[in-house]
């Protein structure tokens, strides 16, 4: 009887097992999507910003310096949050850190759904700035420790990032030719409240160990040893590695030169190629190109070799930034930047990828948070710098202005380490 039971265990347990596979399978499922409609949000919010900018300096009354004090307030968001976060998940945890993030954003829309007054509309974009910190850092750093199928993950994540971008502008350019253009933020804010309802219901308010152990993924050995590290210790072995720094500086110029084509060059086709209102599809297709790159290219960034091809994707943007700077033609540019937007989509998740190989393990969370927000914090820097000389040499200095940044990215990459190096 005895040998019967335990035959019978042995049968059954394959089926036990299966069940637990596909259970950890459909979880692993969810967190994912709940992470890829959290970066869809940000998208939208980052692309709306191009078709509503020339409305807002007309709506305010405000030049190119006064309105690029938006982007300061969201640099302020992002630094601050860039420094919080690493205390934030320490004390609250992957779920909890996400939610308050979410809830950030939501305020944001609801602050700027009335066309406030000037003032509450730059608190506004701190708010933004300082909730897309958390949650840009938590999802990086949870998809970025993924075991399984994580390159792919991390380039469908961030294409859901180019697609809310993609299609912001889309709904966004219709409103700017609307007597009560703020209410496209109506629409934020509704897709903001689901953002906060899916983070609840799928992460539940739980930490990132814990929710790896429920797909299956158990903790490195590095974090096991160094789960008594406190908040101080961390900074001081953040601070340590080398190439945190290199990362978190061309993570910056990166995102910088991203949101600066997709916020400016609207305003570049409008004034110096006397485009219409319908300049603001531009916009779109510069993002939606930042999609399409990050899931068509994929293959390609096997075959030549992530950190070697970032060369070439760079390189050729400088080369049609080129054509945009001295082409005085609407259907061209419009051409080269959907191009550019192509070629620069994969770099971000290339990024995210290439950290989590020269960052130690139980680090990664911690230094993708401070790089993201570093990263991010450049989405506010580089469009404010544009608002400044714009102000002074007229939108025409933006061209140069992209083209000195991205020869400025390639440098950098070059000094980025090729594999991990020990902590100093």
């Amino acid at each position: 009887m005895l040998s019967r039971a335990r035959a019978l265990q042995y049968e059954e347990s394959p089926t036990i097992n299966n069940q637990i596979a596909r259970k950890q399978n459909r979880r692993s499922i969810l967190h994912f999507a709940a992470l890829c409609w959290c970066f869809a949000l940000e998208g939208w919010n980052d692309g709306s910003v191009g078709p509503l900018l020339p409305v807002i300096q007309a709506y305010y009354s405000v030049g190119f310096s006064v309105v690029s004090l938006l982007f300061v307030s969201n640099c302020c968001g992002f630094l601050i949050g860039a420094g919080a976060n690493v205390w934030l998940n320490e004390r609250l945890g992957f779920g909890k850190v996400m939610i308050l993030g979410s809830l950030f954003l939501l305020a944001t829309f609801v602050i700027q759904s009335p066309a406030p007054p000037f003032p509450a509309l730059i608190i506004s974009f701190l708010f933004a700035g300082f909730g897309m910190s958390l949650q840009g850092a938590q999802a990086n750093g949870f998809v970025g420790s993924l075991k399984k199928n994580k390159s792919s993950k991390l380039m469908m994540l961030h294409a859901s990032y180019g697609l809310g971008a993609f299609c912001s502008p889309l709904v966004a350019t219709q409103f700017s030719q609307a007597r009560h253009w703020s209410y496209h933020y109506i629409i934020s804010a509704g897709i903001a409240v689901s953002n906060v309802i899916i983070l609840c219901a799928v992460f539940r308010f739980k930490r990132q160990e814990d929710l790896l152990l429920e797909i299956g993924q158990e903790p490195s050995e590095e974090a096991v040893l160094n789960t008594t590290s406190t908040s101080a210790n961390l900074y001081q072995q953040i601070l340590n590695i080398r190439a945190v720094y290199l990362l978190a500086v061309f993570a910056l110029i990166y995102v910088g030169v991203e949101v600066t084509i997709g916020g400016w060059i609207v305003t570049f086709i409008i004034r110096e190629r006397d485009g219409g209102p319908a300049a603001g599809y531009i916009s779109s297709g510069f993002f939606g190109g930042l999609t399409l790159g990050r899931l068509a290219l994929m293959y390609i960034n096997k075959k030549i070799g992530e950190h070697r091809v970032v060369f070439i994707y760079v390189l050729l943007s400088i080369g049609l930034e080129v054509t945009v700077w001295f082409v005085p033609s609407i259907i061209e540019n419009a051409v080269a930047v959907s191009f550019v937007g192509v070629l620069l989509g994969p770099l971000w998740p290339i990024l995210v990828g290439h950290g989590a190989r020269v960052i130690p393990a139980y680090l990664f969370t911690a230094c993708m948070g401070l790089i993201t927000g570093i990263g991010m914090a450049g989405s506010a820097a580089l469009p404010f710098i544009t608002g400044v000389l714009a102000s002074k040499y007229g939108i025409k200095s933006l061209q140069p202005f992209l083209v000195a940044m991205m020869c400025t990215m390639v440098g950098l990459w070059a000094l980025v380490p090729k594999a991990r190096r020990s902590i100093a």
